[in-house]
């Protein structure tokens, strides 16, 4: 007895013992009901019980009334009265209902033939993303995983990159191979997939023909052939002309497969609108803007033809003229700048605010004479740190004159600060000497000097202040005079051909 027995059959005794007047209800109840119906849903192993659709009389009855239409053409494809009256609109929206019901199920058989091949070959469907071919794949493959004798056949269908990616992953993976009953069903389902895709093609097909008929607008702004797609994924016209732009713009997108690759240049929400031809004829970097717009006139358009306005396409082919100028516009190249030629050379200087004012305020911040001198370097000498801290701070040129002293720049009786009479009178009286000039005031010498020292050995003792200078007059006189000789010469010989070569 399995686990879920047990459980039913302990739920029933305490039934029984509780509330006995329930055991009518409880003979009626059959706990292996909800047994079959989880076998049907989640444990089936047809392919029928999952594929209705495949066998149904509707799909059958809507192919050859489509064939019938198709053979005879419409002559006349302006509707007189209500178009809802007409036999072949209703053929339409009926065909156009019926291809989503067709992609539902071909999602259906797509699972079911992943869940049971996913055993032989678990990797193929992250491999390939695309329902049909993901079902084609499998046909072609079948249970060898022998990719290299089918090689020609999945090129056909699949890109080359991806189809070398499924034969490396095929030689390495770790399915096992399925029964051949398993794989009897599983090639049905393929089959399945194949019939119900040619059905879809079919319907769009014939719904494409007669585009003008249902839905003009819409066909001038993206073809016959988008607009059929966009009709057949929305459900018809009415539902499409109730989606917003937004919406309209992603109808028919699907996840790429990029197989390692760099997604880089890849562009997300791709869908039937960037298939037309007024997204493809537009600049890449452009596209993405141009689906946009072309994705809000396609929702205008619906509507207008949803109410059966504009029958003969001019609103649609107002909106199409008008997108193709907003396309050109942003397609154009800048405007080229215009080159200015120059001014004439001998045209006359600008007029400018002269006067007194003007030339005193320019004395007064005028760069002043040492500020220059402080300015300027001299080549190949080291410079006078006066911060004696490396800051590389230096006073520049000044006081470079010889004497060892800050000289002050010469100063320009313009720009010389005025002192009246009065002050220059009282600063010659202070200057005044009286008395003549003696020994010790005309002589220049520090005002520290003094002829009295401390010294170690006798305390105080008197030295000469001029004595040290002296010395130093003594030493130039010596070696730094222009009567001074050479010392310490060493005298060298000279032999007959060092003069015969200083001759020549």
């Amino acid at each position: 007895m399995s686990l879920a027995d047990e459980l039913l059959a302990d739920l029933e005794e305490a039934a029984d013992e509780d509330e006995p007047e329930c055991a009518a209800e409880e003979n009626d109840y059959n706990p292996n009901a909800d047994r079959d119906a989880m076998d049907v849903d989640v444990d089936a192993t047809s392919i029928d019980r999952l594929a209705k659709l495949y066998n149904s009389a509707q799909l059958k009855r809507v192919l050859e009334e489509i064939g019938n239409y198709m053979e005879m053409p419409r002559s006349d494809n302006i509707v007189h009265g209500p178009v809802e009256a007409d036999p072949e609109y209703k053929l339409i929206v009926e065909a156009n209902n019926l291809a989503v019901e067709i992609d539902h199920e071909i999602n259906v058989i797509h699972k079911f033939v992943r869940d049971h091949y996913s055993a032989r070959f678990p990797e193929l469907e992250s491999l390939v993303l695309n329902p049909i071919d993901y079902m084609k794949t499998v046909t072609f493959i079948q249970n060898s995983l022998e990719v290299t004798k089918v090689d020609a056949e999945l090129k056909d269908f699949l890109p080359a990159a991806t189809v070398m990616v499924i034969s490396v992953t095929a030689s390495t993976t770790q399915g096992n191979k399925i029964e051949q009953e398993e794989l009897d069903e599983v090639l049905k389902a393929c089959e399945m997939g194949h019939f119900l895709n040619d059905a879809k093609l079919s319907i769009y097909e014939y719904v494409e023909s007669r585009m003008s008929f249902i839905a003009p607008n819409l066909s001038h702004i993206v073809g016959p052939s988008i607009a059929a797609k966009l009709m057949g994924v929305a459900g018809g016209l009415t539902p499409l002309s109730k989606m917003p732009a937004c919406n309209v713009l992603v109808l028919g997108a699907q996840r790429s497969t990029l197989s390692g690759f760099s997604s880089m240049t890849a562009i997300s929400h791709i869908g039937f609108i960037m298939q037309c031809d007024l997204v493809q004829s537009t600049q890449p970097d452009l596209r993405t803007k141009a689906a946009r717009l072309v994705a809000c006139k396609c929702a205008l358009a619906a509507r207008v033809d949803s109410f059966h306005e504009s029958p003969g396409g001019a609103m649609g082919m107002n909106l199409r003229a008008e997108m193709e100028k907003k396309l050109d516009k942003l397609q154009e190249p800048p405007p080229v700048k215009q080159v200015k030629p120059l001014n004439r050379p001998d045209t006359p200087p600008r007029k400018k605010r002269g006067g007194r004012r003007v030339r005193k305020m320019k004395e007064r911040y005028a760069v002043t004479e040492m500020r220059k001198q402080a300015n300027r370097m001299t080549f190949g000498e080291v410079e006078d740190d006066p911060y004696q801290s490396e800051m590389g701070f230096s006073v520049g040129n000044v006081g470079k004159s010889g004497t060892g002293k800050v000289r002050g720049p010469p100063v320009d009786a313009k720009t010389q600060a005025t002192v009246s009479k009065r002050l220059q009178r009282k600063i010659e009286k202070q200057q005044q000497v009286y008395g003549g000039r003696s020994t010790v005031r005309g002589r220049e010498t520090s005002g520290t000097a003094s002829s009295i020292a401390f010294t170690p050995l006798q305390g105080l003792e008197i030295v000469n202040p001029q004595a040290a200078e002296k010395n130093i007059q003594e030493v130039n006189a010596k070696y730094f005079s222009s009567l001074a000789g050479f010392k310490n010469t060493k005298k060298t010989t000279t032999t007959k051909d060092d003069r015969k070569e200083a001759k020549t």
